[in-house]
């Protein structure tokens, strides 16, 4: 095997000539872009010569995360980010996502288009905006791209083989907020966590949640697989000039496409449920799964399970180490905890129930 190149700001335009992306009079400049929790990530800019202004985002897999180094991952991830990109451009629905410039499998390197100073949906939903818009399409999106591979999972099961970074981000969302830890929350907050970790019943739940997820549980033989991207929150989409972009689908595995769904509803629910107003997020929500239903999504899906999904998703961005500014406050944490816990234990049927109080 070939040892893999780290990529820095000082060789990195020698490997953009080697790639044939820049001549041999280009200067380029090298700045940090987005913030590189997991792979090292940067956007190269042309300043002088034939290619000036011209300008890419370089990512780069490596054998830990970036952000976070005690964590081993598998540089293959890079490979099944560049393959989803493919699969989903392959079903004419790739403008969802950032068009990728060139591919270096051997170093695990995807070159992607800059989309510049596109505003995260984290933020666009923290001002307030209209995010229906980007609800529709990501409904939309998520429909498409799974009732078009639910019929190919065999073939693609092979493909996106997956299991260390599935297993990886699901010890985040299933396990670790709900045993003993050291995640630093205030005293009250604390103390609701506390109380979940000893909740026998809801923490089994959360497991079966989990080992269906992972595919391990007679209840996963009712999945109906389909290719998911598995990380579908509001961080990891932009909102490009031509539209919403869904950046990062290097955990993308053959699983239930529920878990995608669950994961978009919960993040367009919790700002309002955050902030007390739970009816403010209910038409993103509402219109999302209305673009996943009219593409057949529902045919794949129970709504119920969706609903267990997105309540450990509100949890985990409440308890666990992922917590979203949203949360901030302790009366905002325990709103969300209060109605992640509602949608464990008594899941909602229908997506007008998600946000109820």
């Amino acid at each position: 095997m070939i040892r893999q190149l780290r990529l820095t700001p000082e060789n990195l335009s020698a490997w953009l000539r080697e790639r044939e992306l820049i001549s041999p009079g280009d200067k380029i400049s090298v700045e940090q872009a987005g913030e590189g929790n997991i792979n090292w990530v940067r956007r190269a800019r042309v300043t002088r010569g034939p290619g000036a202004g011209r300008s890419w985002v370089v990512k780069q897999a490596r054998p830990t995360l970036e952000r976070f180094p005690e964590y081993a991952a598998p540089i293959e991830r890079a490979v099944r980010e560049a393959r989803y990109y493919e699969t989903v451009e392959g079903l004419g629905v790739g403008g969802l996502c950032p068009q990728v410039i060139d591919f270096d499998p051997e170093h695990c390197v995807l070159v992607l288009e800059d989309l510049g100073a596109a505003q995260r949906l984290d933020a666009a939903m923290a001002s307030g905006a209209d995010v229906r818009d980007t609800a529709v399409a990501l409904g939309r999106f998520l429909g498409r791209v799974h009732t078009a591979t639910h019929e190919r999972r065999d073939e693609l099961s092979k493909v996106f083989e997956n299991e260390a970074m599935k297993r990886l981000h699901g010890e985040h969302i299933f396990h670790l907020p709900y045993r003993p830890n050291d995640f630093p929350l205030s005293d009250s907050v604390s103390e609701r966590a506390q109380a979940v970790w000893r909740d026998e019943a809801l923490v089994a739940t959360i497991d079966r949640a989990y080992a269906r997820y992972l595919g391990e549980s007679p209840a996963s033989d009712d999945v109906r697989a389909a290719l998911v991207h598995a990380d579908v929150q509001p961080g990891n989409v932009l909102l490009s000039d031509t539209g919403p972009k869904l950046l990062d689908p290097e955990i993308a595995h053959v699983g239930d496409p529920a878990f995608d769904v669950g994961i978009l509803l919960a993040h367009l629910a919790l700002p309002g449920l955050a902030s007390g107003q739970s009816a403010a997020g209910r038409g993103a929500v509402d219109e999302a799964w209305d673009a996943y239903v009219a593409e057949g999504g529902a045919a794949l899906v129970r709504f119920e399970t969706i609903s267990v999904y997105a309540g450990i998703e509100l949890l985990r961005r409440t308890l666990g180490a992922a917590r979203v500014a949203a949360v901030a406050t302790d009366a905002a944490s325990l709103r969300v905890v209060d109605r992640g816990l509602d949608l464990v234990r008594s899941p909602a049927r229908e997506a007008s129930a998600l946000v109820s109080s």
